[in-house]
């Protein structure tokens, strides 16, 4: 498999730059059999009673910071915390950067750089009275690059870039296809008998680097820190004992249900890291749909959802959905995918 069997190209003005308002106005492809349009707020008819949705409850912090070495500045883009309190980080400007170096990020926050890693990344240990205080105070929303915001980050964004279901700090990114949820939706589902529940997958930087291999089978997945509790994993379980189905509410969701299963589909109580990477070929233990976004070129996202719908499958879709002017990327419409 070669990188450039996952490449389309994307018009430009294809790129969502806000959020549909309200969130479940946005465009719905449903991708099966056939190729059906709707939108976000037909997910309930679209859906069974018995089905369970699983959606990733992650918060976004404001992961981006400016601090200082000396004279020398220096960008750091938070990662994912480890268990020993530090974090990982990616950092700009990192030849510049040595191991027992102090980062001044203001006068009451700062950080030791404890290792330099290769490709720009760090291990930093933060000095704060309260660390996520510090950030809120200090750090900026990293949005995607292909979100311009030339004045900067808006307050807009730091209310749009947040799922309903956002709980549990330290999330770099937004897993996306939450963005849709609204609570009117979430009634009308329950009303439908679809049922919900969470899992936390903390989306890392490693979500915004491009493939660099034309052989994709060597492409090396960053971490991410991911939890399933025994009540969910029960619940995942028990529903599809039932008959039920599983759908995973975003490519975040699927990659966790599907590490914290075993060969035998059955999901198991989770508390670590997975650099799961799902390319075509991977037969899923536990997901009998996806909702989720439309997603960049050449991505391991676009990948994974190829392994899930059938490569063709979702070549047809997303030249069907460029065609009839979906929105795509972060802020853009949405697909339901069956599974091959």
């Amino acid at each position: 498999m070669n990188l450039s069997d996952f490449d389309y190209h994307l018009p430009p003005e294809s790129i969502a730059v806000a959020p549909a308002r309200p969130r479940d106005a946005a465009r719905l492809l449903h991708v099966g059999a056939m190729l059906t349009d709707h939108t976000v707020r037909d997910l309930p008819s679209l859906l069974q009673p018995g089905d369970l949705l699983v959606v990733n409850d992650t918060k976004v912090i404001p992961a981006q910071l400016s601090a200082m070495r000396g004279a020398a500045k220096i960008g750091i883009t938070l990662d994912r915390r480890l268990d020993d309190g530090s974090w990982r980080v990616l950092l700009r400007n990192a030849k510049r950067v040595r191991a027992g170096d102090v980062l001044v990020i203001d006068p009451e926050f700062s950080a030791e750089v404890l290792e330099v890693l290769d490709g720009g990344a760090a291990l930093l240990r933060f000095v704060a009275d309260d660390f996520y205080a510090a950030l809120a105070r200090s750090g900026a929303l990293a949005l995607p690059p292909y979100i311009a915001r030339p004045e900067g980050i808006t307050a807009q964004d730091a209310s749009d870039y947040q799922t309903m279901f956002a709980a549990h700090e330290g999330a770099v990114a937004a897993p996306t296809a939450g963005l849709h949820f609204t609570p009117e939706l979430l009634a009308a589902l329950q009303e439908r008998g679809v049922e919900t529940t969470r899992v936390t997958l903390h989306v890392g930087a490693g979500t915004f680097l491009p493939v660099r291999v034309e052989d994709v089978t060597q492409h090396k997945m960053h971490a991410e820190r991911g939890f399933v509790t025994a009540e969910t994993a029960a619940k995942i379980n028990a529903t599809r004992k039932a008959g039920g189905r599983i759908i995973p509410v975003g490519t975040t969701a699927l990659r966790l249900i599907e590490s914290a299963a075993g060969k035998d589909g059955v999901v198991h109580e989770f508390n670590g890291e997975t650099d799961i990477f799902i390319l075509p070929g991977y037969r899923f233990k536990v997901a009998d749909l996806l909702f989720t976004n439309f997603h960049l070129p050449k991505s391991t996202l676009l990948m994974l959802v190829s392994a899930f719908a059938g490569v063709e499958r979702i070549r047809t879709a997303y030249a069907h959905a460029i065609a009839s002017g979906y929105r795509f990327y972060s802020y853009g419409d949405a697909c339901l995918l069956e599974r091959a």
